[in-house]
């Protein structure tokens, strides 16, 4: 008797395991090496010949095009890390994947997968409360959110521009949007420009939008501006049905001319009148009304995506009409200044300060497409940690101290949980040794000879790191060197490897339909 389908492969048992497990270790290992300040690039090339250099982890994770189910399940671990405090994603990956390695060892010694799962759970507990130990006492001020930021950038693609350079830009933008309701961190944008050093990265009180004037005669900057979003179409109106009309007469075609002028002059008319003197409009506008308005000193820019359109309401206050007959006092939105730059072969626009003071963007510039897509990756990141340490209020010591207190504490608790259990709690401080070691073996120095340093230097001062300082590599206090990550990202890694390492472990059956 036939269940499945004759051409549905099954695997199961040690196999369904072993399978899984190895996947989902290749995925981690894929990753390892681009961990910390020395942490090495990847370059990925997809079908169409498009290439991403980055060692971020989620990106280079999504990039790669994985299919098996169980490394998918890595990939997923990136994934939540980054949407729910924006880095530590390769530490979350490579943390999975060690504690599969932990788990897989055990298996082989007749270990229960259900004991492992509980074991695993049990050290995770122990696990955060050891990170709450490692919280910094004082108060994260502007000094302690630069460091977050820096430690996030350090080692990733930042063009000319330094880690603590860039750091001040990012913390200057989080607290601008820092708000009694917590951090809006929505209301924080990075716009990327190709065509300068990325030196020239800035922060812009406002948004910026690809658009140019819709008639060169416009003004290119316009002061303590009155701004109109509109959704209608200023040009000569025309019918859903097609029709022709027959001019029989000189007077006929001047008639229909000067209804045509008529009606353009209106739209003109209409949008000078409303005391606008910025317009934003979706739809097309005619090159007669465009010169009118021009006329006028009255600045509009035309097609307006959905989206930037939403972007520019938002930012100024403006309302969307759709009629302009509608358009009123009240549908006005405003901003301090409106200008337009251009750059090589683009146009932007800048609105600037007044409603927009609540929104911010991080202009960033570079040479190439590479530098300013990694220089985005790296500030989108800096910009997530730090507004989460902001709302926590919470930071741990980077560098590895915080994995080297998890694995002592795990260690020194197992002691006390009874039977087979007990050998998945030391295992899953064995997995959490992967992140010093790593970062030990980046740096050049010997993995082993590097943790056992850092065991006798948190025994004894009950903190220590990996320290790099230029191209020496020192055994400290992590936050005598400004070396610290929120709270929050230790935490995510923690729970979001745990969970993906034990349904991993869980799984002994897999059917797959041809």
């Amino acid at each position: 008797m036939f269940i499945m389908s004759e051409d549905s492969q099954r695997t199961q048992g040690r196999d369904a395991q072993s399978s899984n497990i190895m996947a989902g270790k290749a995925v981690a290992e894929s990753v390892r090496t681009t961990l910390g300040p020395r942490g090495m690039d990847k370059m990925l090339v997809d079908s169409g010949g498009d290439v991403v250099i980055t060692n971020d982890g989620a990106t280079i994770l999504n990039e790669m095009d994985i299919e098996h189910p169980a490394a998918q399940m890595i990939v997923e671990v990136s994934d939540t890390q980054e949407e729910e405090v924006g880095d530590g994603t390769t530490t979350a990956a490579v943390l999975a994947g060690n504690l599969l390695g932990e788990a897989e060892d055990l298996i082989e010694q007749d270990v229960h997968a259900t004991t492992i799962v509980e074991g695993y759970h049990e050290a995770a507990e122990i696990a955060l409360e050891a990170i709450d130990e490692q919280v910094n006492e004082a108060d994260v001020d502007d000094e302690i959110l630069r460091q977050v930021a820096e430690s996030c950038m350090t080692g990733k693609g930042t063009g000319g521009l330094t880690a603590a350079s860039l750091a001040e830009t990012v913390v200057e933008a989080i607290r601008h949007v820092d708000t009694d309701e917590g951090v809006a961190r929505d209301n924080v944008t990075v716009h990327t420009q190709i065509g300068a050093s990325s030196n020239a990265t800035e922060l812009v009180p406002g948004i910026v939008v690809d658009e140019e004037p819709a008639h060169d005669g416009m003004p290119s900057a316009v002061e303590d501006a009155s701004i109109a979003i509109l959704d209608v179409e200023l040009d000569v109106r025309t019918g859903d049905v097609d029709a022709e009309y027959a001019i029989d007469s000189i007077d006929q075609l001047n008639a229909a001319i000067d209804a045509e002028e008529g009606e353009l002059e209106g739209y003109a008319e209409a949008v000078a009148d409303s005391g606008a003197d910025v317009v934003f409009t979706t739809e097309d506008v005619h090159d007669r009304v465009a010169n009118a308005l021009a006329n006028e000193d009255v600045l509009v820019f035309e097609g307006l995506g959905d989206s930037d359109a939403r972007q520019v309401a938002s930012a100024t206050g403006a309302r969307r009409v759709g009629d302009l007959d509608d358009l009123e006092d009240e549908d006005l939105g405003s901003a301090d200044r409106i200008r337009t730059e251009n750059f090589g072969d683009d146009d932007l626009a800048f609105v600037e300060g007044g409603a927009a003071a609540e929104t911010v963007t991080v202009f960033v510039r570079g040479g190439t497409e590479h530098v300013v897509d990694e220089l985005e990756r790296a500030i989108g990141d800096a910009l997530d940690v730090v507004a989460t340490a902001l709302e926590s209020g919470e930071v741990v010591p980077g560098a590895g101290a915080t994995e080297i207190a998890i694995a002592d504490k795990v260690r020194e608790e197992a002691a006390g949980i009874e039977g087979r259990k007990q050998l998945a709690v030391t295992a899953f401080a064995d997995a959490v040794d992967i992140v010093p070691r790593t970062l030990a073996a980046n740096t050049g120095r010997d993995p082993i000879d590097a943790l056992v340093d850092l065991r006798a230097a948190h025994d004894s001062e009950g903190r220590a790191g990996l320290i790099t300082d230029g191209d020496e590599v020192t055994i400290d206090d992590p936050f005598e060197y400004g070396v610290v990550d929120p709270a929050d990202v230790k935490r995510e890694a923690v729970e979001s490897a745990t969970e993906a390492a034990t349904m991993i472990a869980r799984i002994d059956d897999v059917i797959a339909a041809e």
